[in-house]
């Protein structure tokens, strides 16, 4: 089934378009490359390099312990696939000879070269343009004739070809956010649970927001923000592309505070985030990766290929917790902190019941095994490229620990982590939303001690006062 949806998502992505006039019809004749954008655009070029879609890190206002770092994926440690850099480009082959994977850089918006913070002429012709704006537009990994790697559209010996899907430049639609929004963590959904293929183009019973008989919103109309600066983080992004107009439901700009005409639904909102009780499930079409344990390496026979063992989740009720919007991480060349329940929380959302800022938010709660430098006791990445063909953790996780730490021959542990990541998206409309015995009822789906209640406070206060 997974391989029929990325068959299919493949399929529509190269279809023909309807015939459309495009807004860069005439402006010129032949696409040659990032340099014919750049011949009208490099004010949007260097904007766009300094955003985090390029940089892969950002401001980190919302992380409560970063003083200062601007911090992103590609200098911090995940437990999904861990970091990029001993990762980033290359065509991975299984024992058949069949490429299994091309590296991280296959949903960077560059060309191949890793993102440099310093603003270079090479830095800005590495941007993609086209991957997020031309409808259509393929890309595949190629060798550079230098001993390495280039991304190139599949159609760079087409001229014609290329010049037509070069032309078809507009706004990111969902298409395009969601061909490597939907697909991190290496498979359809395997990532964020509220972000999957299915949205491209779904109903409002699926989400009401991006329904096409709903309103049928495109991300970028809550997304977008200025410069390239995209607006939301959720609670697991370490960096923020715009922190000054953070995102949220009932800013006014679409609902405000008081929503609903029912006032004791008014009330509840003051401490009860909208996706809590309008995102009663997640992963709706594609099952997710709850458990990735880096500690035991599996083997799949049919894609000759190693991964981690993954436990998938379909459907799955979301977890609850207080968020006030900020984040605690576990940050690379910092000793890990176990947790009460001795796990190691990579992203832990701040906030309880005594905090005005905080509401109770739903998470995905991701588990994890991961290796731990001894000595040190800090998190290691993992060369999860190689150890994909060969099957070989330990070299793997020596390779990536020399590649972050400069640690040669690495000896290391392993520890239990977790991780919440906020669901924001598969919001259904308001028939389909949670009712109050979903949650106060028998079997209710908060677990109200964890969110520091002694028991349901409807229930207490019956108690108490008899109404």
């Amino acid at each position: 089934m997974r391989f029929q949806r990325g068959v299919i998502w493949a399929m529509l992505l190269a279809a023909p378009l309807a015939a459309k006039e495009y807004s860069h019809q005439k402006y010129f004749e032949h696409y040659e490359g990032t340099k014919t954008c750049l011949s009208c655009h490099e004010k949007e070029a260097k904007s766009f390099f300094r955003s985090q879609h390029y940089q892969w890190r950002g401001q980190t206002p919302n992380l409560v312990n970063a003083r200062g770092q601007r911090l992103g994926k590609i200098n911090t440690i995940n437990d999904f696939c861990t970091n990029p850099r001993a990762s980033w480009i290359g065509v991975v082959k299984n024992s058949r000879g069949e490429a299994i994977s091309e590296g991280c850089s296959k949903c960077h918006a560059g060309l191949g070269l890793m993102p440099s913070e310093q603003e270079t002429p090479e830095q800005l012709a590495n941007i993609d343009c086209l991957i997020c704006h031309a409808q259509g537009y393929q890309r595949d990994l190629y060798p550079d004739g230098q001993g390495g790697w280039v991304w190139k559209p599949v159609l760079w010996k087409n001229q014609e070809g290329l010049d037509a899907v070069a032309k078809r430049i507009g706004m990111p639609t969902r298409n395009t956010c969601l061909r490597c929004h939907a697909g991190s963590g290496g498979g359809p959904n395997f990532k964020r649970g509220d972000l999957e293929y299915a949205l491209a183009d779904t109903t409002r019973d699926f989400d009401v927001h991006m329904g096409t008989d709903g309103a049928n919103l495109q991300c970028i109309d809550c997304h977008k923000g200025e410069d390239h600066r995209v607006r939301g983080r959720g609670s697991d992004l370490s960096g923020t592309d715009f922190p000054a107009k953070p995102l949220s439901c009932d800013d006014g700009t679409c609902h405000d505070s008081r929503p609903h005409p029912a006032e004791v639904l008014n009330l509840h909102a003051q401490r009860v985030a909208c996706p809590t009780c309008h995102i009663p499930t997640f992963a709706k079409a594609d099952a997710t990766d709850m458990v990735r344990d880096w500690s035991k390496p599996a083997y799949n026979q049919e894609a000759d290929k190693w991964s981690a063992t993954i436990e998938f989740a379909k459907d799955v009720k979301p977890v609850y917790a207080w968020f006030n919007g900020t984040t605690w991480a576990q940050l690379p060349g910092e000793p890990v902190k176990l947790q009460p329940d001795g796990t190691v929380g990579m992203m832990l959302p701040q906030g309880s019941r005594k905090d005005p800022k905080a509401r109770i938010y739903p998470f995905k709660l991701h588990r994890g095994v991961m290796p731990v430098l001894e000595g040190k006791n800090y998190i290691l990445p993992i060369a999860v490229e190689e150890f994909f063909a060969e099957g070989e953790i330990h070299k793997a996780i020596q390779h990536a620990a020399e590649e972050m730490y400069g640690v040669k021959d690495a000896r290391y542990g392993w520890v239990k982590t977790k991780r919440y990541m906020g669901i924001y998206h598969e919001v259904v409309p308001k028939e389909k939303a949670l009712t109050c015995l979903d949650c106060h009822g028998p079997n209710g789906r908060l677990d109200w001690k964890a969110l520091g209640y002694g028991a349901d406070p409807i229930l207490q206060r019956w108690a108490k006062t008899g109404k």
